[in-house]
Protein backbone atom coordinates (compact mmCIF):
# COMPACT_ATOMS: atom_id res chain seq x y z
CA UNK A 1 0.00 0.00 0.00
CA UNK A 2 1.17 3.52 -0.67
CA UNK A 3 2.13 5.57 2.38
CA UNK A 4 -0.63 8.15 1.98
CA UNK A 5 -3.24 5.41 1.58
CA UNK A 6 -1.90 3.57 4.64
CA UNK A 7 -2.19 6.69 6.80
CA UNK A 8 -5.69 7.34 5.49
CA UNK A 9 -6.82 3.75 6.19
CA UNK A 10 -5.36 3.56 9.69
CA UNK A 11 -6.76 6.97 10.66
CA UNK A 12 -10.18 5.92 9.35
CA UNK A 13 -10.05 2.67 11.31
CA UNK A 14 -8.88 4.50 14.43
CA UNK A 15 -11.82 6.92 14.29
CA UNK A 16 -14.39 4.19 13.62
CA UNK A 17 -13.05 1.84 16.28
CA UNK A 18 -12.77 4.71 18.76
CA UNK A 19 -16.44 5.56 18.18
CA UNK A 20 -17.48 1.93 18.65
CA UNK A 21 -15.42 1.73 21.84
CA UNK A 22 -17.01 4.87 23.30
CA UNK A 23 -20.52 3.67 22.41
CA UNK A 24 -19.82 0.63 24.56
CA UNK A 25 -18.87 2.93 27.42
CA UNK A 26 -15.10 2.43 27.04
CA UNK A 27 -12.43 5.08 26.33
CA UNK A 28 -11.69 5.65 22.65
CA UNK A 29 -8.04 4.73 23.17
CA UNK A 30 -8.99 1.03 23.23
CA UNK A 31 -10.54 1.33 19.79
CA UNK A 32 -7.51 3.19 18.45
CA UNK A 33 -5.12 0.53 19.74
CA UNK A 34 -7.44 -2.13 18.28
CA UNK A 35 -7.43 -0.33 14.91
CA UNK A 36 -3.65 -0.51 14.75
CA UNK A 37 -3.70 -4.16 15.76
CA UNK A 38 -6.26 -4.98 13.03
CA UNK A 39 -4.36 -2.97 10.42
CA UNK A 40 -1.16 -4.91 11.16
CA UNK A 41 -3.01 -8.24 11.07
CA UNK A 42 -4.77 -7.56 7.74
CA UNK A 43 -2.21 -5.59 5.76
CA UNK A 44 1.07 -6.72 7.40
CA UNK A 45 2.97 -3.53 6.48
CA UNK A 46 6.73 -3.97 5.99
CA UNK A 47 7.70 -0.30 6.14
CA UNK A 48 6.46 1.44 9.28
CA UNK A 49 8.99 4.29 9.36
CA UNK A 50 6.36 6.83 8.30
CA UNK A 51 3.99 5.56 10.99
CA UNK A 52 6.80 5.79 13.53
CA UNK A 53 7.37 9.45 12.61
CA UNK A 54 3.70 10.34 12.97
CA UNK A 55 3.53 8.31 16.19
CA UNK A 56 6.39 10.36 17.64
CA UNK A 57 4.55 13.56 16.73
CA UNK A 58 1.44 12.03 18.33
CA UNK A 59 3.33 11.42 21.59
CA UNK A 60 4.70 14.98 21.51
CA UNK A 61 1.26 16.56 20.99
CA UNK A 62 -0.38 14.19 23.46
CA UNK A 63 1.86 15.40 26.29
CA UNK A 64 1.99 19.01 25.11
CA UNK A 65 -1.81 19.16 25.09
CA UNK A 66 -1.94 17.53 28.54
CA UNK A 67 0.34 20.25 29.91
CA UNK A 68 -1.36 23.04 27.96
CA UNK A 69 -4.96 22.17 28.83
CA UNK A 70 -4.98 20.12 32.02
CA UNK A 71 -2.12 21.30 34.25
CA UNK A 72 -2.49 24.56 36.16
CA UNK A 73 0.55 25.59 38.19
CA UNK A 74 -1.51 27.71 40.60
CA UNK A 75 -3.86 24.80 41.31
CA UNK A 76 -0.91 22.50 41.88
CA UNK A 77 0.56 24.87 44.46
CA UNK A 78 -2.75 25.05 46.34
CA UNK A 79 -3.33 21.29 46.40
CA UNK A 80 0.27 20.08 46.66
CA UNK A 81 0.41 19.65 50.43
CA UNK A 82 -2.62 17.40 50.83
CA UNK A 83 -1.93 15.30 47.71
CA UNK A 84 1.81 14.82 48.14
CA UNK A 85 1.79 11.82 50.51
CA UNK A 86 -0.88 9.77 48.64
CA UNK A 87 0.82 10.56 45.33
CA UNK A 88 4.30 9.56 46.46
CA UNK A 89 2.96 6.44 48.18
CA UNK A 90 1.14 5.03 45.15
CA UNK A 91 3.98 5.92 42.76
CA UNK A 92 6.59 4.36 45.07
CA UNK A 93 4.73 1.05 45.47
CA UNK A 94 3.88 0.79 41.75
CA UNK A 95 7.49 1.67 40.80
CA UNK A 96 8.87 -1.00 43.14
CA UNK A 97 6.43 -3.60 41.80
CA UNK A 98 7.43 -2.82 38.21
CA UNK A 99 11.14 -3.09 38.98
CA UNK A 100 10.56 -6.30 40.94
CA UNK A 101 8.77 -7.95 38.01
CA UNK A 102 11.69 -7.11 35.74
CA UNK A 103 14.26 -8.56 38.12
CA UNK A 104 12.12 -11.68 38.76
CA UNK A 105 12.25 -12.50 35.04
CA UNK A 106 15.95 -11.78 34.71
CA UNK A 107 15.73 -8.46 32.86
CA UNK A 108 18.62 -6.04 32.88
CA UNK A 109 18.72 -3.01 35.15
CA UNK A 110 17.64 -0.52 32.47
CA UNK A 111 14.76 -2.64 31.15
CA UNK A 112 13.54 -3.16 34.72
CA UNK A 113 13.70 0.61 35.25
CA UNK A 114 11.58 1.21 32.15
CA UNK A 115 9.03 -1.27 33.47
CA UNK A 116 9.03 0.50 36.84
CA UNK A 117 8.44 3.89 35.19
CA UNK A 118 5.68 2.42 32.98
CA UNK A 119 3.96 1.14 36.15
CA UNK A 120 4.07 4.59 37.82
CA UNK A 121 1.69 7.08 36.09
CA UNK A 122 -2.12 7.13 36.25
CA UNK A 123 -4.74 8.12 33.67
CA UNK A 124 -7.47 9.88 35.63
CA UNK A 125 -9.42 10.61 32.44
CA UNK A 126 -10.43 6.94 32.33
CA UNK A 127 -12.36 7.19 35.62
CA UNK A 128 -13.58 10.79 35.40
CA UNK A 129 -16.81 9.77 33.63
CA UNK A 130 -17.53 7.28 36.42
CA UNK A 131 -16.87 9.95 39.04
CA UNK A 132 -19.26 12.32 37.23
CA UNK A 133 -21.96 9.67 36.76
CA UNK A 134 -21.84 8.75 40.46
CA UNK A 135 -21.69 12.40 41.53
CA UNK A 136 -18.35 11.71 43.20
CA UNK A 137 -16.04 14.07 41.31
CA UNK A 138 -16.15 16.79 43.97
CA UNK A 139 -15.89 14.33 46.86
CA UNK A 140 -12.78 14.07 49.01
CA UNK A 141 -11.39 10.98 47.17
CA UNK A 142 -12.47 12.37 43.77
CA UNK A 143 -10.68 15.70 44.28
CA UNK A 144 -7.59 13.90 45.54
CA UNK A 145 -7.63 11.63 42.48
CA UNK A 146 -7.60 14.60 40.11
CA UNK A 147 -4.72 16.35 41.88
CA UNK A 148 -2.72 13.18 42.38
CA UNK A 149 -3.09 12.16 38.72
CA UNK A 150 -1.63 15.51 37.59
CA UNK A 151 1.33 15.04 39.95
CA UNK A 152 1.62 11.48 38.63
CA UNK A 153 2.19 12.73 35.10
CA UNK A 154 4.76 15.31 36.19
CA UNK A 155 6.69 12.80 38.33
CA UNK A 156 6.36 10.19 35.58
CA UNK A 157 7.90 12.61 33.06
CA UNK A 158 10.72 13.35 35.50
CA UNK A 159 11.40 9.63 36.04
CA UNK A 160 11.27 9.06 32.28
CA UNK A 161 13.88 11.76 31.70
CA UNK A 162 16.19 10.10 34.24
CA UNK A 163 15.73 6.62 32.77
CA UNK A 164 16.18 7.76 29.15
CA UNK A 165 19.41 9.49 30.13
CA UNK A 166 20.62 6.36 31.93
CA UNK A 167 19.69 4.24 28.89
CA UNK A 168 21.94 6.31 26.63
CA UNK A 169 24.93 5.43 28.85
CA UNK A 170 24.28 1.67 28.43
CA UNK A 171 25.48 1.06 31.97
CA UNK A 172 24.62 1.81 35.58
CA UNK A 173 25.69 5.43 36.01
CA UNK A 174 28.19 6.58 38.58
CA UNK A 175 27.37 9.29 41.10
CA UNK A 176 28.97 11.88 38.82
CA UNK A 177 26.89 10.68 35.86
CA UNK A 178 23.69 10.87 37.92
CA UNK A 179 24.58 14.42 38.97
CA UNK A 180 25.24 15.18 35.30
CA UNK A 181 21.80 13.85 34.33
CA UNK A 182 20.14 15.91 37.06
CA UNK A 183 22.19 18.90 35.90
CA UNK A 184 20.89 18.49 32.33
CA UNK A 185 17.32 18.30 33.55
CA UNK A 186 17.82 21.30 35.84
CA UNK A 187 19.48 23.35 33.09
CA UNK A 188 16.66 22.56 30.69
CA UNK A 189 14.02 23.46 33.27
CA UNK A 190 15.78 26.72 34.18
CA UNK A 191 16.03 27.78 30.53
CA UNK A 192 12.40 26.84 29.87
CA UNK A 193 11.33 28.55 33.10
CA UNK A 194 13.14 31.74 32.13
CA UNK A 195 11.55 31.68 28.68
CA UNK A 196 8.12 31.11 30.21
CA UNK A 197 8.68 33.96 32.68
CA UNK A 198 10.28 36.58 30.39
CA UNK A 199 10.35 35.61 26.73
CA UNK A 200 7.00 33.94 26.04
CA UNK A 201 4.83 36.77 27.53
CA UNK A 202 6.57 39.37 25.36
CA UNK A 203 6.50 37.10 22.33
CA UNK A 204 2.75 36.54 22.58
CA UNK A 205 2.13 40.27 23.10
CA UNK A 206 3.64 40.84 19.65
CA UNK A 207 1.86 37.82 18.17
CA UNK A 208 -1.49 39.25 19.31
CA UNK A 209 -0.82 42.25 17.08
CA UNK A 210 0.00 40.24 13.96
CA UNK A 211 -2.41 40.44 11.00
CA UNK A 212 -1.56 37.04 9.55
CA UNK A 213 -4.36 34.52 10.03
CA UNK A 214 -3.92 31.90 12.76
CA UNK A 215 -0.65 33.44 13.98
CA UNK A 216 -1.43 32.64 17.61
CA UNK A 217 -2.27 29.03 16.82
CA UNK A 218 0.89 28.65 14.72
CA UNK A 219 3.14 29.96 17.48
CA UNK A 220 1.55 27.69 20.09
CA UNK A 221 2.43 24.75 17.83
CA UNK A 222 5.91 26.18 17.32
CA UNK A 223 6.41 26.35 21.09
CA UNK A 224 5.43 22.67 21.30
CA UNK A 225 7.94 21.68 18.63
CA UNK A 226 10.65 24.01 19.93
CA UNK A 227 10.29 22.69 23.49
CA UNK A 228 10.50 19.12 22.19
CA UNK A 229 13.60 19.95 20.13
CA UNK A 230 15.31 21.80 22.99
CA UNK A 231 14.83 18.89 25.39
CA UNK A 232 16.48 16.58 22.86
CA UNK A 233 19.45 18.95 22.66
CA UNK A 234 19.82 18.54 26.43
CA UNK A 235 19.87 14.76 26.11
CA UNK A 236 16.25 14.31 27.21
CA UNK A 237 13.37 12.95 25.16
CA UNK A 238 11.22 15.21 22.99
CA UNK A 239 8.00 14.39 24.88
CA UNK A 240 9.51 15.73 28.12
CA UNK A 241 10.12 19.15 26.58
CA UNK A 242 6.69 19.16 24.95
CA UNK A 243 5.02 18.57 28.31
CA UNK A 244 6.95 21.38 30.02
CA UNK A 245 6.27 23.71 27.09
CA UNK A 246 2.55 23.04 27.47
CA UNK A 247 2.66 23.64 31.23
CA UNK A 248 4.38 27.01 30.73
CA UNK A 249 1.79 28.14 28.19
CA UNK A 250 -1.03 26.96 30.47
CA UNK A 251 -0.20 29.83 32.84
CA UNK A 252 0.04 32.44 30.09
CA UNK A 253 -3.37 34.10 29.45
CA UNK A 254 -2.30 35.51 26.07
CA UNK A 255 -1.49 31.99 24.84
CA UNK A 256 -4.21 30.05 26.62
CA UNK A 257 -7.22 31.28 24.66
CA UNK A 258 -10.15 28.89 24.42
CA UNK A 259 -10.40 29.10 20.62
CA UNK A 260 -6.70 28.26 20.29
CA UNK A 261 -6.98 25.44 22.82
CA UNK A 262 -9.76 23.90 20.73
CA UNK A 263 -7.60 24.05 17.61
CA UNK A 264 -4.63 22.49 19.41
CA UNK A 265 -6.91 19.76 20.74
CA UNK A 266 -8.32 19.30 17.25
CA UNK A 267 -4.98 18.69 15.58
CA UNK A 268 -3.73 16.59 18.51
CA UNK A 269 -6.76 14.37 19.18
CA UNK A 270 -8.14 14.52 15.65
CA UNK A 271 -4.98 13.43 13.83
CA UNK A 272 -1.73 12.86 15.68
CA UNK A 273 -2.65 11.01 18.88
CA UNK A 274 -4.99 8.49 17.14
CA UNK A 275 -2.03 7.60 14.93
CA UNK A 276 0.17 7.23 18.03
CA UNK A 277 -2.24 4.85 19.76
CA UNK A 278 -2.84 2.99 16.49
CA UNK A 279 0.93 2.59 16.13
CA UNK A 280 1.01 1.06 19.62
CA UNK A 281 -1.56 -1.51 18.50
CA UNK A 282 0.32 -2.05 15.24
CA UNK A 283 3.49 -2.81 17.22
CA UNK A 284 1.92 -5.51 19.41
CA UNK A 285 2.91 -9.03 18.39
CA UNK A 286 0.19 -11.62 19.07
CA UNK A 287 2.71 -14.45 19.00
CA UNK A 288 4.53 -12.86 21.90
CA UNK A 289 1.31 -12.53 23.92
CA UNK A 290 0.58 -16.23 23.45
CA UNK A 291 3.98 -17.16 24.89
CA UNK A 292 4.08 -14.44 27.58
CA UNK A 293 1.76 -16.41 29.87
CA UNK A 294 2.74 -15.98 33.52
CA UNK A 295 4.73 -12.84 32.78
CA UNK A 296 1.76 -10.98 31.22
CA UNK A 297 -0.55 -12.05 34.06
CA UNK A 298 1.98 -10.92 36.66
CA UNK A 299 2.42 -7.56 34.91
CA UNK A 300 -1.34 -6.96 34.97
CA UNK A 301 -1.83 -8.05 38.60
CA UNK A 302 1.14 -6.17 40.05
CA UNK A 303 0.65 -3.02 37.96
CA UNK A 304 -2.93 -2.66 39.16
CA UNK A 305 -2.39 -3.82 42.74
CA UNK A 306 0.64 -1.55 43.12
CA UNK A 307 -1.51 1.51 42.56
CA UNK A 308 -4.32 0.14 44.70
CA UNK A 309 -2.07 -0.72 47.66
CA UNK A 310 0.04 2.44 47.40
CA UNK A 311 -3.02 4.66 47.07
CA UNK A 312 -4.75 2.96 50.00
CA UNK A 313 -1.73 3.35 52.29
CA UNK A 314 -1.09 6.97 51.27
CA UNK A 315 -4.64 8.17 51.86
CA UNK A 316 -4.88 6.30 55.17
CA UNK A 317 -1.78 8.22 56.28
CA UNK A 318 -3.55 11.55 55.64
CA UNK A 319 -6.71 10.52 57.51
CA UNK A 320 -9.05 8.97 54.92
CA UNK A 321 -11.49 6.26 55.98
CA UNK A 322 -10.77 2.72 54.77
CA UNK A 323 -13.57 2.90 52.19
CA UNK A 324 -12.45 6.28 50.82
CA UNK A 325 -8.87 4.98 50.69
CA UNK A 326 -10.06 1.96 48.70
CA UNK A 327 -11.96 4.22 46.29
CA UNK A 328 -8.88 6.40 45.83
CA UNK A 329 -6.66 3.36 45.22
CA UNK A 330 -9.01 1.98 42.57
CA UNK A 331 -9.16 5.41 40.92
CA UNK A 332 -5.35 5.35 40.56
CA UNK A 333 -5.31 1.97 38.77
CA UNK A 334 -6.03 2.87 35.10
CA UNK A 335 -3.19 3.62 32.70
CA UNK A 336 -3.24 5.18 29.23
CA UNK A 337 -1.20 7.98 27.64
CA UNK A 338 2.06 8.47 29.53
CA UNK A 339 2.59 4.73 30.12
CA UNK A 340 2.33 4.01 26.40
CA UNK A 341 4.73 6.86 25.64
CA UNK A 342 7.22 5.35 28.11
CA UNK A 343 7.20 1.88 26.56
CA UNK A 344 7.18 3.29 23.02
CA UNK A 345 10.38 5.16 23.88
CA UNK A 346 11.85 2.05 25.47
CA UNK A 347 11.08 0.00 22.36
CA UNK A 348 12.47 2.75 20.13
CA UNK A 349 15.74 2.70 22.09
CA UNK A 350 15.92 -1.09 21.82
CA UNK A 351 15.64 -1.58 25.60
CA UNK A 352 12.07 -2.84 25.91
CA UNK A 353 11.60 -6.29 24.37
CA UNK A 354 8.53 -7.21 22.33
CA UNK A 355 7.36 -9.40 25.23
CA UNK A 356 7.49 -6.52 27.72
CA UNK A 357 5.96 -4.07 25.25
CA UNK A 358 3.02 -6.33 24.41
CA UNK A 359 2.38 -7.28 28.07
CA UNK A 360 2.24 -3.64 29.18
CA UNK A 361 -0.10 -2.72 26.30
CA UNK A 362 -2.36 -5.57 27.43
CA UNK A 363 -2.16 -4.28 31.02
CA UNK A 364 -3.17 -0.79 29.87
CA UNK A 365 -6.19 -2.12 27.98
CA UNK A 366 -7.36 -4.28 30.90
CA UNK A 367 -6.86 -1.44 33.41
CA UNK A 368 -8.99 0.83 31.25
CA UNK A 369 -11.80 -1.75 31.16
CA UNK A 370 -11.93 -2.91 34.79
CA UNK A 371 -11.02 0.26 36.74
CA UNK A 372 -14.28 2.17 36.07
CA UNK A 373 -16.30 -0.98 36.87
CA UNK A 374 -14.54 -1.54 40.21
CA UNK A 375 -14.73 2.17 41.03
CA UNK A 376 -18.49 2.32 40.48
CA UNK A 377 -19.00 -0.87 42.52
CA UNK A 378 -16.96 0.50 45.45
CA UNK A 379 -18.78 3.87 45.41
CA UNK A 380 -22.20 2.16 45.29
CA UNK A 381 -21.16 -0.16 48.12
CA UNK A 382 -20.12 2.81 50.27
CA UNK A 383 -23.35 4.66 49.52
CA UNK A 384 -25.44 1.59 50.44
CA UNK A 385 -23.52 1.32 53.70
CA UNK A 386 -24.18 4.99 54.52
CA UNK A 387 -27.88 4.57 53.71
CA UNK A 388 -28.20 1.52 56.00
CA UNK A 389 -26.36 3.25 58.86
CA UNK A 390 -28.67 6.24 58.61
Amino acid sequence: METLLQIMVILFLARIFSEISERFGLPGIIGEIGAGFLFAFVFKPDDVETFAFFAELGAIFLLFTAGYKEVHIKDLKAASTSALIPTMSQIFVAFCFGFMVGKMFGFGFTESLFMAVAFSPTSISVVVKTLIDTDYLSSKPGSMMLTSAIFDDIIGIFLLSIVVSIATLNEFPSGIHILGILGQILAFMLIMGFMGWKLFPRLFEHIQKMHTKESLFSFVLLIALFSAYLSERFGLHAVIGAFFGGVLLSDLPLAKIEAVQKKVSGIAYGFFTPLFFAFIGLSVETEVLYTAGTFAILVIVLALSGKLIGGFIGTKLVGFSSMDSLIFGIGMMPRAGVELVVIAIGKELGIISNEVFSAIVLMVVISIIISPILLEMSIRYKERGLTVSE
